[in-house]
């Protein structure tokens, strides 16, 4: 399988396998996650059992270098993570020398400071044993007032032990002094340095960009291996949505090509599931949340409801009133092949739950291109075909058990047809069917119908995620796989 490339739109993706976008639309995808610095197991793939493999990817406004890395959590799961901070940061510049400089400059004057405060620790010993013994003498002279004369002698001489023993304080009250007054100058001094330190941190960032690069060499060989390990998933949830756009009329299909290259991010645009020809084009999402429109096609034959794909830079597409394929080409402008899918159903004889000449349903996955429609010769259930994506020929079926009318939209991931049981509100997953094992089983995974009807439920492998016509709503769900890691044991 071919590594998973992040998404294209500056929505933020957050993988646990699954790819989270945000609604603002910004200009270029960016990837980053929280860095760990105490990554643990330098292989995550030294077992051979099967691990639920998680993925953290956000997107934001600024393109920059990505650290990859790979690690085992308790339960044996692969957990590889990515970081993406800004380029511009990682280089060794002026301020990043400057902060280095002062930290070393603290640290120095820190050590100073220990130093002083041995020193004023042990003064202070010797200012406690003075003050006991000003103490004592004050009381000696309270007792010569008392009695002068008959004292005089005696207490003169202790007095005069006592001055003996204060003399050699006086020099170390004056170091005391000397002392005292460069702690309170080293403070005021470290306290400056402290405010010029936290600003330049907030300007450049707290870590050590250096080391941080060469961390990003290792680790990003790491997560590589990591990826050349998975297999297709299987679907485990999905969370959202997000609205991109509200446009158009209830009815509707949006979508973008899983096989263009990292740098085509164009939309299309088709509202309504009938009498309409003309498709519209968007450069990037940001473009099409904005509705900057860059140009639009208009095609030969009308199209029948909202199950259209782009693959690979043509659209597939059922021709009005008929179940007749349309392959038609966006770069030249002409249909390229066209064909009779056999048996097929159309024209709202085998549709989805709401109708909308919805009988064929052409889409796309890691595997290549599908079409899902119903027959008589299968009693009306659900029928799974494989594709040729030059000629639209049928490679392979599968019949399935599973009524195409009470099917509310369906899609294929990795060889598996998964099916709602509505396409009003309370859908959920109810029913999926493998290709590569030809079986089948009731499942049970809710999802959100913000806006109470889909027309449209596809799924895109190259943003791990379900583009989807929601009462008018263009919105995107984040899918979380459940992957399987290929060990060289296995």
């Amino acid at each position: 399988m071919r590594r998973s490339r992040p998404s294209r739109y500056c929505l933020p993706t957050l993988w646990e396998h699954q790819s989270q976008w945000d609604p603002s639309p910004l200009e270029s995808p960016v990837k980053t996650s929280n860095f760990d610095s105490n990554l643990h197991s330098p292989d995550c793939m030294s077992h051979p059992a099967h691990h639920t493999v998680v993925f953290f990817w956000t997107i934001g406004p600024k393109e920059g270098w990505q650290v990859y890395s790979s690690a085992q959590d308790p339960d044996g799961r692969c957990i590889c993570t990515v970081v993406a901070p800004e380029q511009n940061l990682c280089s060794r510049d002026a301020k990043s020398k400057q902060l280095r400089q002062l930290l070393e400059k603290v640290q120095n004057m820190s050590q100073s400071i220990e130093v002083l405060n041995l020193r004023t620790q042990r003064d202070f010993q010797y200012v406690l044993k003075m003050e006991t013994q000003m103490t004592g003498l004050k009381n000696k002279f309270r007792q010569i007032e008392d009695d002068r004369k008959t004292l005089m002698t005696k207490h003169f001489q202790d007095l005069k032990e006592k001055m003996d023993e204060l003399q050699p304080l006086i020099p170390v009250l004056e170091q005391y002094k000397t002392d005292a007054k460069l702690i309170v100058q080293f403070k005021e001094e470290i306290r400056n340095l402290t405010a010029v330190l936290t600003a330049i941190q907030e300007e450049i960032g707290a870590y050590d960009y250096e080391e941080l690069h060469q961390r990003v060499i290792s680790l990003e060989t790491r997560l590589r291996s990591c990826m050349t390990k998975l297999t297709c998933g299987k679907l485990m949830k999905i969370t959202g949505p997000i609205t991109i756009k509200t446009s158009g009329t209830r009815f509707g299909a949006w979508m973008t090509d899983p096989l263009a290259s990292e740098r085509n991010n164009r939309v299309w645009y088709m509202d309504s599931y009938t009498n309409n020809k003309i498709v519209r084009e968007f450069k990037s999402i940001s473009d099409f949340a904005s509705g900057a429109e860059s140009r639009t096609y208009n095609l030969p034959f009308k199209w029948a409801g909202t199950n259209h794909v782009v693959y690979n830079g043509s659209l597939y597409y059922n021709k009005y009133q008929s179940n007749i394929v349309i392959k038609y080409s966006f770069d030249t402008g002409r249909v390229l092949a066209q064909r009779a899918l056999e048996y097929a159903g159309f024209h709202n004889v085998y549709p989805y739950t709401w109708g909308g000449f919805s009988d064929i349903d052409f889409m796309a996955d890691e595997i290549g291109l599908w079409a899902v429609y119903a027959t008589n010769q299968n009693a009306g259930n659900i029928v799974i075909s494989q594709i040729d994506a030059q000629t639209l020929e049928v490679l392979q079926s599968w019949s399935t058990g599973y009524p195409k009318r009470s099917a509310g939209e369906s899609f294929m991931i990795c060889g598996t047809l998964y099916v709602t049981n509505s396409h009003l509100t309370g859908a959920k997953i109810y029913y999926s069917y493998s290709t590569k094992a030809s079986t089948y089983e009731y499942i049970d995974i809710p999802f959100h119908n913000q806006y109470f009807h889909i027309s449209m439920l596809d799924y895109n492998s190259r943003d791990r995620a379900l583009y989807a016509w929601n009462n008018g709503h263009q919105v995107l769900f984040n899918v979380t796989l459940f992957h399987i890691i290929k060990t060289d044991d296995m």
